[in-house]
Parts: structure tokens; C-alpha cells; sequence
């Protein structure tokens, strides 16, 4: 399925101001039913996904930090970006260009829970080596 110019408007609405159905509705002059009904078919598709975001300034123990690592064999990057992927508290993995192979984006539980992030989780991971942590202390215009 190729998305046509209106799919675009409506998943721009849905990434960058969080709309409603209704009021991307209003926006685009469609009806909600209409937009549903897209909605749904780029859903069906893959071509997008939803979730609920969170703003992590409003988190009460909560802590936002980004990882960047290294993997000892550049050929192993898909796979230990899948396999971090999916360890507890990971929201996110990229493969990037530059100093480091991988950023690591996450929330944990204070600076203890980043510190069992790294020595009881990331460690664990064979062929991951030299990381840095940075802990976030705010974010704007950040959902997660």
C-alpha cells in the first residue's frame, strides 16, 4: 500500500501534535469516519503504529537516560541492537554513525535503576564494550 497525500497529512497530525480523530478531522476538512477508516488501513498495513506516550518531565521516580556503546564486531550490529531492544526498560535502540555503534534510549527507576541497567542487563549482552550514560534531567517537547 503507498499513502497517498492525505495519508501523509494525517500521520504528520498523529506524530507531531498528538490529534484526535475528531480534530484531525476538522483539520483536513474529512470526516471522523474517514479518518478512522484510514487510520485503520495504516495501521492494518504497518506503515504506522500507535502507542501511549508519557511525559517524563511528570514522572515521580522515573529516570530518562541514553546509552551509547560499542560493539566489538561491526557485522554483529543488527543483532545486538535487536537483542538490547528488547531488555527490560529499553524503549528504544539506534544504529548510528560516529563515535559510538548504538544509542540506547530508556527509563528506569532513578540512577540505581540505570546502574542495574548497565552492570546487570547491558553486561550480559556479549561483544557490547565501552559505554557512556547520560542521564537526562529535562526534556522539552519529549514523550515517551
Amino acid at each position: 500500500m503507498q499513502p497517498d497525500e492525505t495519508d501523509w497529512k494525517i500521520i504528520k497530525l498523529l506524530s507531531i501534535q498528538h490529534e484526535s480523530n475528531a480534530a484531525i478531522a476538522r483539520k483536513l476538512s474529512l470526516s471522523e469516519g474517514t479518518v478512522r477508516q484510514r487510520i485503520k488501513r495504516l495501521l492494518d498495513c504497518g506503515l504506522v503504529r500507535l502507542r501511549a506516550v508519557r511525559n517524563p518531565n511528570l514522572l515521580d521516580n522515573q529516570q530518562l537516560a541514553i546509552v551509547s556503546a560499542n560493539v566489538a564486531e561491526s557485522r554483529l550490529l543488527d543483532e545486538k541492537a535487536s537483542e538490547i531492544a528488547k531488555l527490560k526498560n529499553v524503549m528504544s535502540v539506534s544504529i548510528v554513525s560516529g563515535q559510538y555503534d548504538l544509542i540506547i534510549e530508556l527509563l528506569v527507576d532513578s540512577n540505581k535503576g540505570l546502574m542495574k541497567f548497565l552492570t546487570e542487563e547491558l553486561s550480559t549482552v556479549k561483544g557490547v564494550s565501552r559505554t557512556e550514560s547520560f542521564v537526562i534531567l529535562k526534556s522539552y517537547d519529549k514523550w515517551i
